[in-house]
Formats: C-alpha cells, sequence, structure tokens
C-alpha cells in the first residue's frame, strides 16, 4: 500500500505537476492541502507535526530549526522567485521622496518581523546602505509563525485591524515592505532607486538570489525513509523542468539544490542573526540531514511517471 503524505505545496507553476499529479511516484500518494495562501498554514508546519511534506518560508524554517523543531530542509525553492529591492515602498502622495539614507525616524510598516521578505529588505538595507534598523520605527502586524518567537525590543504593534495598505495610503504609515500583493499603484513609489538594476548588482556582488520558500519535511520521515525523500526530490525536479520557467535578466530565482544556494541561505542566516530572529546562531549544512544535503538535480530519465 501506497503511503499517504500531508503535504503543503501552494500552486505555482514549478509546482503545478506535482500538484495535479501530472509528475507522480509508485511509493506514495500527495495528500494537497487546499489552503489558498500558503503562509497562512505555516504556524502548522512548525508548530505541530501535520504534514510530512511542506512549503515553508525560510526565515520561519531557521526560527523552527534552531528552536529545534524536527523538520529538515529540501533543497528546491518553491513559488514565484522574485527580487526583493523594489518591496520596500512610499507613498508619494503623501510623503516623499523616502530614501534609504532618510528613512530614521519614519514609521515603516511590517507584515511580522520574521517575515522573509521582510528580514531580506531590513538586512539590504544594513549591510548594504548603513541603514541603523534601530534608528527606524517599524510597525508590525502579525506574530511570527513560530509559537514562543517574542519580537525584538524596539518593535511597535499595529493597533486595531486597518490593514497596512490602507494605513499607508493613508499616510499613518511613511512607508511599508510588500511582498507578494505590492499594488501596481503609481503613488507607491521605491525607497531604493532604480530597483531591479540594484538588485541585478546586488545579485552579481554577492552571487545570491533573495530567496524566499523551499521545502521541509519531517525529521522522522527523512531519516527513516531516505527512499522517499529521493522520490519527493524526483517530483519536484520533474515539476521545476515542465514548467520552465524563465530566467529573469540570466537569473534563477527558484534554483535548486543546495550549492545552488548556499550563498544566498549563507546570507540569509546572516541578516536573520544581524536581527536577532534566531534562538542560536545555524550554517547553511545544519539546515539538512545527510540525505536531503546530498540531493542534487539529475539528468533527465524516462522512468518518470506522467499522466496525460
Amino acid at each position: 500500500m501506497k503511503l499517504r503524505l500531508a503535504t503543503l505545496l501552494g500552486d505555482y507553476p514549478g509546482a503545478r505537476a506535482v500538484r495535479n499529479g501530472t509528475v507522480k511516484s509508485p511509493l506514495f500518494e500527495l495528500d494537497i492541502c487546499d489552503a489558498k495562501v500558503s503562509n497562512r498554514v505555516f504556524p502548522r508546519v512548525v508548530n505541530s507535526r501535520e504534514f510530512a511534506v511542506a512549503e515553508i518560508a525560510l526565515v520561519t524554517f531557521f526560527q523552527a530549526r534552531a528552536a529545534g523543531r524536527p523538520l529538515v530542509l529540501v533543497p528546491a525553492v518553491i513559488g514565484a522567485g522574485r527580487h526583493q529591492h523594489q518591496c520596500l515602498v512610499y507613498n508619494a502622495e503623501r510623503s516623499g521622496p523616502i530614501t534609504p539614507e532618510t528613512l530614521a525616524g519614519k514609521r515603516v510598516g511590517i507584515r511580522s518581523v520574521g517575515q522573509t521578505t521582510v528580514t531580506w529588505v531590513r538586512g539590504i538595507l544594513q549591510n548594504d546602505h548603513g541603514v541603523d534598523l534601530n534608528a527606524v520605527r517599524w510597525v508590525t502586524f502579525e506574530n511570527a509563525h513560530l509559537d514562543g518567537f517574542a519580537d525584538p525590543p524596539g518593535l511597535e504593534r499595529a493597533q486595531g485591524d486597518k490593514p497596512l495598505l490602507d494605513r499607508l495610503y493613508d499616510g499613518e504609515l511613511d512607508a511599508a515592505i510588500i511582498g507578494t500583493g505590492l499594488p501596481d499603484d503609481p503613488r507607491l513609489k521605491p525607497v531604493i532607486s532604480n530597483p531591479l538594476q540594484a538588485a541585478r548588482e546586488w545579485t552579481l556582488r554577492n552571487g545570491a538570489v533573495s530567496i524566499n520558500h523551499m521545502v521541509a519535511l519531517d525529521a522522522d520521515l527523512a531519516r527513516e525513509r531516505p527512499d522517499v525523500v529521493r522520490e519527493v526530490w524526483r517530483l519536484l525536479c520533474e515539476g521545476k523542468r515542465i514548467a520552465a520557467e524563465p530566467r529573469v535578466e540570466g537569473f534563477d530565482l527558484t534554483p535548486f539544490g543546495l550549492e545552488a544556494n548556499r550563498a544566498s541561505l549563507a546570507l540569509l542566516l546572516t541578516y536573520a542573526e544581524q536581527q536577532g530572529l534566531l534562538a542560536r546562531p545555524l550554517t547553511v549544512d545544519e539546515l539538512f540531514d545527510d540525505t536531503t544535503r546530498a540531493l542534487e538535480m539529475a539528468p533527465h530519465t524516462d522512468n518518470t511517471e506522467t499522466t496525460v
């Protein structure tokens, strides 16, 4: 009898063939969670053992791993890959121009201090623009996904249920970090000028891309069934191949394999530690176990089960 693996995997181009059964395994069936937005399920991934296979935001995974939660990472980037420099915006109708150099004292809205996009942007501001993060008035709207994690000191919590974007439009916030769902609105201008060019230069300088989500496995499953781990990896690789996602200015924003992601993971770990988000320091290799650490993209073979 096939295993049934409780799975959280968003409906992204690279995951679609896995979700709809175009690629499947003789070892197991994936019981896909029907959540419309994966990040709303991330607390269940790190606070219970509900899922055997799960998409997870990287900073959430780092926090869970540092706290000893039984999860291991698979080096497969999942989701809509993007640069992050354009995600910090201000409302030019209410204020501005705002630049990294003028952020001190400004009220900047963030969904959560542990949000991966927020960690990337704050790290870029601190390390590339010399911004003193403690001089900015960060306004949060949600707790971290991991139970028991307390926000670092110095943050403000928004009062009431008025959405972040409405507060930015109304002038209650000077700026905001907005990832998925950033409106195409001419009033919203990037704080980092020429953000796509800045992101390209940042990527070349660091040899990294600002990845957000990967796949995690239950640690016991990974230890006891390395054959299942390798099959999960095979399906993810086939899904990526089928999607044939275009490169952005030559960059693969959803890279697979540990070495392809090592520099990005190391940099994000540095940012997370600088920002006080981890219970203890972590190395890149600690995120994986012996099986997942060895996974690399393989040439296409003819033994992949497909449906038409």
